[in-house]
């Protein structure tokens, strides 16, 4: 357990300090109207605490949020890091697929939960990634941008620097990033199709997600990889990030996962399917939804990257039980 002192010389440790000048075009505006300008990667409600506690000066002076400026001025930013709630490190294996100054990849298991939340208030990836680097503790959530499922598997980014946790925030908003899954579906499905249907939340179980019509935009692309016998593997893309957005897509249009807790039953038989089959299937514990490849621009460089995370081993054990039930 890590005490609050160490987590305070922690803290200090991981200092905010930037400073940026104002210019000619910045002249007559207020201050954390620029300072929302000059420091992005923070947003208006925190800056302004920032300026009320005198985190940030203008010239070594603490002043008002309401000040116009005059151009010229130098702003300097020297605070501590937002705390999280009571998100400590911890030492948790990661899978790393690779790292550099501005972006940590990571291979997400089975089972881990990416931040914490109530009923995981630690053992999560935002834990781990803290331990891996305390610099972490100075950006958003840890740097943590987007999030899988806690029993989905498969390729996650985190930011590692400012500047990456604007430019990755800025792509998932523009649907510049690239996401491709692999998921088991029950049915034979279409050879391919497009599910556009807005998500929100189910209007009975506030738990869920649901199709429900003054929901946010989303479409789920898919083609067939293979058939078996009422089992669909497919490739699934998405163009918008909503939560559970392949399991309710999926489930939607009458092909929820294998395995699936909340949207497939998964303890339900499978109609019309050899009883050994239908065992197979019950037996598989969690969605059959895999997150293989994920491409973006890099923040330093400006070029498209790409990462992969291969199959897990239980997908790849599900997928040989139903080799020998080919449609």
């Amino acid at each position: 357990m890590i005490t609050e002192s160490a987590r305070l010389k922690q803290s200090e440790t991981n200092r905010i300090r930037i400073t940026a000048k104002a210019g000619p075009e910045h002249t007559g505006m207020r201050l954390d109207q620029l300072a929302a300008v000059l420091f992005p990667d923070f947003s208006r409600a925190r800056l302004q605490k920032w300026v009320r506690s005198g985190e940030l000066t203008v010239d070594g002076q603490a002043l008002k949020t309401t000040y116009r400026i005059s151009g010229g001025e130098t702003l300097r930013l020297d605070a501590l890091p937002e705390r999280h709630g009571e998100v400590l490190p911890q030492d948790i294996a990661l899978d790393i697929i690779h790292v550099d100054d501005d972006i940590i990849v990571i291979n997400k298991p089975a089972g881990l939960v990416v931040h914490p939340a109530a009923g995981h208030r630690d053992g999560t990836l935002q834990n781990a990634l803290l331990h891996f680097d305390s610099g972490l503790a100075t950006l958003p959530r840890s740097g943590i941008v987007h999030r899988l499922d806690k029993d989905t598997t498969g390729v996650m980014v985190v930011a590692r620097s400012l500047r990456a946790h604007t430019s990755l925030v800025e792509q998932l908003q523009a649907r510049q990033m690239s996401r491709v899954y692999e998921a088991l579906a029950k049915g034979e499905t279409n050879m391919s199709g497009t599910v556009d249907a807005p998500i929100g939340r189910h209007p009975r179980d506030r738990k869920r997600m649901a199709v429900v019509a003054a929901g946010k935009p989303a479409i789920s692309r898919f083609r067939v990889m293979r058939r078996f016998q009422g089992i669909s593997h497919l490739e699934v893309s998405l163009e918008s990030g909503r939560t559970h957005q392949i399991r309710v897509h999926l489930q939607h249009i009458g092909h929820p996962l294998v395995g699936d807790p909340v949207y497939g039953k998964p303890r339900k038989a499978v109609k019309d399917m050899p009883e050994a089959l239908r065992e197979i299937i019950s037996g598989f514990p969690r969605q059959a939804l895999h997150a293989r490849r994920l491409s973006l621009v890099h923040p330093a460089s400006g070029e498209w990257v790409f990462f992969q995370a291969p199959l897990p081993a239980d997908m790849i054990m599900l997928l040989a039980a139903l080799g020998r039930y080919m449609a």
